[in-house]
């Protein structure tokens, strides 16, 4: 390697690189070590071919675009002189410009430079491929490296790869070759979806010895996080801390989401702690990815260390937290960012109120999601979808088909998304011959055609209401391949009706489509146990085990002040061993026995005795938060208990009573709806 250096450097031969002589020995051999330096990060860091390199062939076709980094330098464009070829280029007549650069041979680059801005502007091609046989025509022209990449952004924008390769390649052995150029051609690939091929020109850049700024770093680190490349990345952030001048804050932020992307967590923290300097897209940046991996506690924090530090906040902050609060039904956070809102004194735009909307919606406070609905000064379709959904979700489906005739005379047109909410609502009420009649209207009144998940709300429709076999004749004659979520609804609907035979079908195709998706086996398994079919049950048990299909744990969780409790079924034993829990549960047992309940054992799908199962529903996860509620709440204050699978028979009975010999209200959300228990009714009088 190193023979073959001295050799590119120009000590064997009479070549020189980049057509730049060395002087002297010293500056040899640092070429050379920097030239090792670069090969050695090329192979060490990212896995390719040697002649990818020398080559450097790319594919011309074309994928979906991606949103790059912003960086002022590169994507704004400057004001400059004010002349009659600019005016022309801004006022869109670019024919007219063209023609005024051909006629005026002064200041050639920046008027050229001019009008390339607006063609870029139009994604004129047409335009753009006159000016290009005007530069690359003129000897002076086609070696100004500022012309050579406008050239290539103007192609890559207009999705012409190829004509922007090719003028890359041209200049690739000539001293116009610099970082305004490669970074060009980079960021065309990106743009391109070609995030392989960005990296590809990033190395070129090093092995012809060009020291990248800060915007081809950006490129660069882009690049490794669409491609999930974590080594590269990792080398990328050797030669950051290797330079000399610190990078900006827009590298920062990249380098920070880089880490985020691939869950490498403690080094984004460190290089989060570790910036002098921290702008609110860098902690937007640590809070989005947050939010995506769920870590929604660390998110929480993260958002009250930036109120403490006075850091201030946007509205993409805030509509990035507000769907976590929805996730975990944290109304006590999400209230906090209402009050953030309010505190501000400026109008909140339309998605931050949807967000808002549909966050109360979602924590069972839909009054609160109708008050800001009803204030909102500009509504989108997202808005009255939001609201629709709200409604839905907490069972209110005589408001969703109010609200919706009120939508329809307003004149705003429905989409698709405002018809899942709708049949989902009928779905969960068992508004069934509604439904019907919306499906209908849907197609033919609205023009809107159904999908895959219209049609997995009508066979939940028609299944729920007990139609079994007018659902099998959707799902048979639908013009789509059933996916798992129309099995699914089958399957649990003859999961309602004890329907075997039917049950074992959609459940053999659900074994193809998720065969590790647990949920399938144990509504089989349920079917099978309500027929007190127990070698079935025991053969499901075994197949689940030889497929390494574990039953996902029940739990429950409350939010209480600013913490989160969490409670799995049979768990909590420190909990349920305290003074304040025993005390609490003797009364409360001593009260709704009173009331002539008894603990409803069919639903231990086990085959043992009643008296272990009695103790087993006793311990449902959801008893436990809700207990937990009654002590540690005030008296009134409403219970909100969140369930990670759906509510059973029993506990939902029990929730009942204790909302009547309490005077609590409890709100009980699980995989499938709301529940709003008030004085011993609940809110979908017993439809679920």
């Amino acid at each position: 390697m190193v023979g073959k250096a001295w050799d590119r450097a120009g000590v064997h031969g009479s070549g020189t690189p980049n057509a730049k002589s060395l002087d002297n020995e010293d500056e040899i051999r640092e070429r050379i070590n920097k030239e090792e330096e670069c090969w050695s990060f090329c192979f060490i860091s990212f896995e390719f071919p040697m002649h990818s390199l020398c080559t450097f062939t790319f594919e011309p076709h074309l994928l979906s675009s991606q949103t790059i980094t912003n960086h002022s330098k590169f994507l704004q464009i400057p004001s400059r002189q004010q002349h009659s070829s600019l005016l022309l280029s801004k006022s869109s007549k670019l024919d007219e410009a063209i023609v005024t650069l051909i006629d005026q041979s002064s200041s050639l680059p920046n008027l050229y430079t001019d009008v390339l801005h607006a063609c870029i502007s139009a994604k004129s091609l047409h335009h753009g491929q006159k000016i290009s046989s005007l530069i690359l025509n003129d000897t002076n022209l086609r070696q100004d490296p500022k012309l050579l990449s406008k050239l290539i952004t103007l192609f890559s924008v207009c999705r012409r790869l190829d004509l922007a390769k090719k003028i890359f390649d041209d200049v690739k052995d000539s001293s116009s070759l610099n970082e305004e150029v490669c970074a060009a051609m980079a960021i065309g690939f990106s743009r391109n979806g070609l995030p392989r091929e960005a990296l590809f020109v990033y190395v070129y850049m090093l092995c012809s010895f060009i020291d990248p700024g800060d915007y081809s770093i950006s490129v660069a680190l882009k690049a490794c996080i669409d491609l999930k490349d974590l080594r590269f990345g990792r080398g990328i952030h050797g030669q950051i801390l290797k330079r000399k001048e610190k990078v900006d804050q827009v590298v920062d932020n990249v380098l920070l989401k880089f880490y985020m992307e691939r869950g490498s967590f403690e080094d984004a923290r460190k290089l989060f702690d570790g910036m002098s300097v921290r702008n609110i897209v860098t902690w937007n940046s640590l809070i989005s990815v947050l939010s995506k991996r769920v870590r929604v506690y660390e998110m929480f924090n993260l958002f009250r260390k930036m109120q403490e530090e006075r850091i201030g906040f946007s509205w993409a902050t805030l509509t990035t937290i507000l769907p976590a609060c929805s996730r975990v039904v944290a109304l006590m956070t999400g209230k906090e960012i209402h009050a953030q809102i309010v505190k501000s004194r400026e109008e909140a735009d339309v998605p931050l109120l949807n967000s808002l909307m549909d966050m109360y919606g979602k924590c069972g406070e839909v009054g609160y999601s109708r008050k800001i609905f009803e204030g909102m000064s500009s509504k989108d379709l997202t808005s009255w979808n939001t609201m629709l959904n709200c409604y839905a979700i907490n069972g209110n489906i005589e408001e969703v088909i109010n609200l919706f005739d009120r939508m329809i005379e307003l004149g705003v047109t429905p989409d698709r998304i405002t018809f899942v909410a709708l049949l989902s609502g009928c779905s969960d009420t068992g508004f069934t011959e509604y439904g019907l009649s919306l499906f209908e209207r849907m197609k033919t009144e609205f023009r809107v055609s159904p999908a895959l998940e219209h049609y997995a709300c009508l066979v939940d429709i028609l299944g729920r209401a007990g139609k079994i076999k007018e659902a099998v004749e959707v799902v048979e004659t639908m013009p789509f391949k059933p996916s798992a979520s129309i099995w699914g609804s089958l399957l649990n609907s003859c999961r309602l009706h004890g329907n075997v035979i039917v049950g074992e079908i959609a459940a053999k195709e659900l074994f193809v489509l998720e065969p590790h998706n647990p949920g399938n086996y144990v509504m089989l398994s349920n079917i099978y146990a309500d027929a007190k079919m127990w070698d079935n049950v025991d053969k499901i048990r075994e197949t689940m085990k030889q497929r390494g299909v574990r039953k996902e744990a029940a739990c429950s969780w409350v939010q209480v002040k600013d913490k989160i409790q969490i409670f799995v079924a049979g768990g909590g034993y420190e909990f349920r061993n305290s003074d304040e829990y025993k005390r609490v549960w003797t009364e409360l047992q001593e009260a709704i026995e009173k009331s002539g309940y008894s603990p409803d054992t069919s639903v231990v799908l086990h085959d043992v005795d009643e008296e272990t199962k009695a103790n087993w529903v006793c311990g449902h996860s959801e008893r436990l938060a809700t207990t937990y509620s009654l002590i540690h709440t005030g008296e009134g204050v409403p219970i909100r208990v969140t369930k990670n699978l759906r509510v059973c028979a029993d506990c939902h009975s029990w929730m009942k009573i204790v909302s009547q010999v309490t005077g609590r209200v409890i709100v009980l959300r699980d995989t499938k709806r709301f529940h709003h228990f008030v004085n011993g009714i609940c809110s979908c009088k017993d439809y679920w």
